[in-house]
C-alpha cells in the first residue's frame, strides 16, 4: 500500500488524527467531503495545494483501517 506513507499522525496536529503529511487536512475531512457527494476533482478544486495522490492516500488509509478492524473483530 504505497500511498499510506503520505498519511501521518502527530499528537500536536489535530489531536493526533491521521492527516495528509505536511498539511492539517485530515483523512476524516476527505472522507466527509466524499460522503457529501464531492468527487476527487471537487476536493482538488477546494484544496488546490493537495494532489490526487494525497487524496487517494487518504482513501487507501481509511480502507486499510477498516480492513484491519474487520480482521481484528473476526478473531
Amino acid at each position: 500500500m504505497p500511498n499510506i506513507d503520505r498519511i501521518s499522525t502527530d499528537p500536536e496536529i489535530l489531536g493526533g488524527k491521521p492527516v495528509i503529511s505536511g498539511t492539517r487536512i485530515s483523512v476524516e475531512l476527505i472522507l466527509t467531503r466524499l460522503s457529501e457527494g464531492r468527487s476527487v476533482a471537487d476536493i482538488l478544486t477546494e484544496y488546490p495545494h493537495l494532489t490526487r495522490d494525497q487524496v487517494m492516500a487518504a482513501i487507501d488509509y481509511a480502507r486499510a483501517a477498516v480492513a484491519r478492524r474487520s480482521y481484528e473483530a473476526a478473531e
